[in-house]
């Protein structure tokens, strides 16, 4: 069965492509767990934050944004991946394919974007205490989260246009969701091109806000130096959540491009575990910072009624 790009035939698009992965009981139920605590957490984070104004301050919004990522990230692929592992589901439309393809590589780019904006928040925050207010106001939080959602989508649509622009010849799709690599698999020719395109676009941003981060927190230890205990643990406490969701991000993606420089083949099971954990965890660790907003939240709310 062949397929075609949409521009030349849009009738094309009703084709199925096969999703040849076995299916594995107790890994969808993982799966389904995270994802439902996931998305109840990262909610009740965003509730929070908007009913709640004193929490209307540019740390928590971009936390707000963290948590509206979080949930397109981890939507763009774990219903499809549940469906394969616990519902036998083996097919997919080319349509919604393509855009699981686009909203899987938006989140991903769109969370490198927010961790590095975090650091930076932080950065300011510890190096200007004073001026913290005046520079980085709620205003300006917002219009640099429109700008960082469009600049995804702008990187990511070099994705479907290549995509859409090759003639589609294989129906099995080699992987359990719908992501640039997998989808161009599935089209004719020689795709090296392609690939290179793509892999220096994703290396440029990969490395790029990750520099931007360690920059953050070198620049951030410095002034921890210059500090007293009291401001240390200030600090510390302000930065290590946000240390560990970098951590959590970053780990897996330079562990499979570290092991493919080697030369080391990963099997599609290791490269679906590194890529379940870049996304996944990440979102976990909000999951607990949302808890403990909560359960801080708990306590000046029952500090006050004693007051009373």
């Amino acid at each position: 069965m062949n397929y075609k790009g949409l521009p030349s035939s849009v009738s094309i698009v009703t084709g199925q492509l096969v999703c040849p992965i076995r299916t594995f009981h107790p890994v969808g139920v993982v799966i389904l767990i995270m994802y439902v605590v996931i998305i109840v957490a990262n909610m009740m984070n965003i509730l929070l934050i908007f009913c709640d104004k004193k929490l209307h301050k540019p740390m928590y919004l971009l936390i707000c944004n963290l948590a509206a990522v979080d949930v397109v990230y981890t939507t763009s692929t774990s219903p499809t991946m549940i469906g394969v592992l616990l519902a036998g589901v083996k097919t997919i439309s080319y349509v919604p394919c393509i855009f699981q393809m686009v909203i899987y590589h938006v989140g991903a780019v769109m969370e490198m974007f927010a961790l590095a904006v975090m650091a930076f928040d932080r950065l300011i925050a510890v190096s200007c205490p004073f001026q913290y207010q005046s520079y980085l106001t709620n205003t300006r939080i917002i219009i640099l989260t429109y700008i960082l959602w469009l600049a995804a989508l702008v990187f990511v649509s070099v994705m479907p246009a290549t995509v859409l622009s090759l003639t589609h010849c294989r129906p099995r799709l080699i992987y359990a969701f719908c992501d640039f690599a997998a989808v161009l698999r599935t089209t004719c020719g020689d795709l090296n091109h392609h690939f290179n395109v793509v892999t220096v676009i994703s290396f440029f941003l990969l490395f790029f806000t990750f520099f931007l981060i360690c920059l953050s927190y070198f620049v951030i230890v410095f002034y921890v130096k210059l500090s007293s205990n009291v401001d240390k643990r200030k600090m510390g406490s302000t930065c290590f959540s946000h240390l560990i969701v970098v951590v959590c991000y970053y780990c897996p993606l330079f562990i499979r491009i570290v092991l493919t420089r080697m030369g080391v083949v990963l099997t599609i099971e290791e490269r679906h575990g590194l890529t379940i954990g870049s996304f996944l965890g990440p979102s976990l660790i909000l999951v607990n910072l949302v808890y403990a907003l909560i359960i801080l939240l708990c306590f000046k709310y029952y500090a006050k009624m004693r007051e009373f």
